[in-house]
């Protein structure tokens, strides 16, 4: 069985850095290198801020993340049972929000820092992040 974890918590503000923590972690045990950490903690930061800003509005509400080791990195996860998104392609652009605080570059981010990026959704059921990052340096024996 491949090393994996899951983590279950609110959609709040500091649940972000949690989040963020859990799969740096997960990543450095794995094998990562520190750059390669550093762009997987942006990946995952910037799909829970998502989360905790756009899934629930005027509130909290649940969000998974998942991490699993895969043959050549791990695979990230990172869902919610939120309002969904209307037009993810248009959503996937960068710029585009519909909140004018955020400068819409979420997705772009999770995307560029990722070798294998998805994003599934549907208006009033959640949406689903995943993300596969492949270990460019070798893994070292634990």
């Amino acid at each position: 069985m491949a090393n994996h974890f899951d983590l279950h918590c609110p959609s709040r503000a500091e649940n972000v850095g949690l989040c963020r923590v859990a799969a740096a972690t997960f990543a450095a045990n794995a094998g990562f290198s520190v750059a390669e950490i550093e762009e997987i903690k942006v990946a995952v930061s910037e799909a829970v801020s998502n989360v905790v800003v756009h899934a629930y509005p005027g509130g909290e509400g649940a969000l998974w993340l998942h991490c699993e080791e895969i043959a050549d990195g791990i695979s990230i996860s990172v869902r919610d049972e939120g309002v969904g998104i209307e037009d993810v392609e248009r959503a996937r652009q960068a710029s585009y929000t519909t909140d004018p605080e955020r400068m819409g570059l979420g997705f772009v981010f999770m995307e560029s820092f990722s070798d294998e990026f998805s994003v599934e959704s549907a208006p009033g059921r959640g949406t689903r992040v995943e993300m596969h990052k492949r270990r460019e340096a070798p893994a070292e024996a634990s």
